[in-house]
């Protein structure tokens, strides 16, 4: 068996230079079963995905706030699902799953910094159908081209501070000791305990971020549904209260999943017997997530079925009706 550490003379004591990922299974053969099935979905959310996209910047009808935020949801989702699968399948096929220091860092920014990006703009999404519902005479003025694009970079300006901020406190503490991380990529709360320096500021700026840009939007994105669930309720025709609900329910979907599983890793405690758990949850948020958005929001999609109808014709050369 390999070492389980890699290191560095640094003055008094010795420091880590490389990391040894547990990965999801030792098991050899069910890697082999492993590595298709994590290619497929890799393959299947890159093109769902970016076929999302496509289709929204190909058809004017989906020139929406709704479908503006949603292209940027997309274009997270194959980013996340980049950081995270070619990593994993490369693993599968090393006997050491070693990972250098600075490689690990990256990799926790990046996929923090899309995760909480994905966090501020799923809330973006709730005020965004809370105007609509609320006000539909409004819509127009209120989310305005300028308004979105200043949400969107406000999101991804928001991940990314929050990100580094993260990133440059945790990974400066000392790492001298052992170097293994049980997990399939580098994450904190198993990177930390690894640490033989006080990890008490970098703990606080976690926690800090957890309440801002977790909670945050959160609490953004349940007052819009309250609010959303009183207009609903002052609509007199049930056939408009059906509708409402149906332009809500994709995206309410993907905030209880999101939400619920990073909830269930980050917030639940902690036993020797969680880490298998935690594992399994991981590789549902961080990789079955990304494939799924885009069928949440699109199977029951009028406008997108509509959108993909168009395209059809248009590229068999059917005459379109108005």
């Amino acid at each position: 068996m390999a070492t389980s550490r890699s290191m560095e003379h640094n003055g008094n004591y010795s420091s880590v230079t490389m990391f040894i990922l547990l990965g999801l299974s030792d098991d050899k053969e069910l890697q082999r079963i492993l590595f298709p099935v994590f290619l497929g979905i890799y393959l299947v959310t890159f093109t769902l995905n970016l076929g999302l996209i496509l289709l929204i910047r190909m058809d004017s009808h989906l020139h929406t706030p709704m479908y503006f935020f949603l292209s940027f949801l997309s274009f997270i989702d194959i980013c996340s699902s980049t950081i995270f699968i070619p990593r994993i399948l490369s693993d599968f096929l090393k006997k050491e799953k070693m990972i250098p220091f600075v490689a690990c860092a990256s990799q926790y920014f990046f996929a923090t910094w899309m995760g909480l990006t994905e966090c501020c703009l799923l809330a973006g999404m709730a005020y965004d159908r809370y105007v609509a519902i609320g006000h539909p005479l409004q819509y127009s003025t209120i989310m305005a081209p300028q308004l979105c694009g200043k949400m969107v970079a406000g999101a991804y300006v928001s991940g990314f501070l929050s990100s580094f901020s993260q990133t440059v406190v945790c990974f400066q503490l000392s790492y001298c000791g052992p170097n293994i991380i049980e997990h399939f990529f580098c994450d904190l709360p198993q990177i930390i305990p690894l640490s033989c320096s006080n990890p008490f500021y970098c703990q606080m700026i976690l926690l800090l971020v957890e309440i801002l840009v977790g909670f945050g939007p959160l609490f953004i994105i349940l007052s819009s549904y309250g609010f959303i669930a009183a207009s609903v309720l002052k609509i007199s025709s049930a056939k408009a209260s059906s509708k409402a609900f149906n332009t809500c329910a994709s995206h309410l979907a993907a905030v209880i999943i999101l939400f619920g599983t990073a909830f269930a890793v980050y917030l639940c405690p902690k036993s020797t017997q969680s880490t298998k758990k935690d594992k399994v949850i991981s590789v549902f948020y961080a990789i079955i997530i990304p494939m799924l958005n885009p069928l949440i929001y699109s199977l029951r999609n009028k406008e997108i079925k509509a959108a993909l109808e168009r395209l059809r014709k248009r590229t068999t050369g059917v005459p379109q009706v108005e």
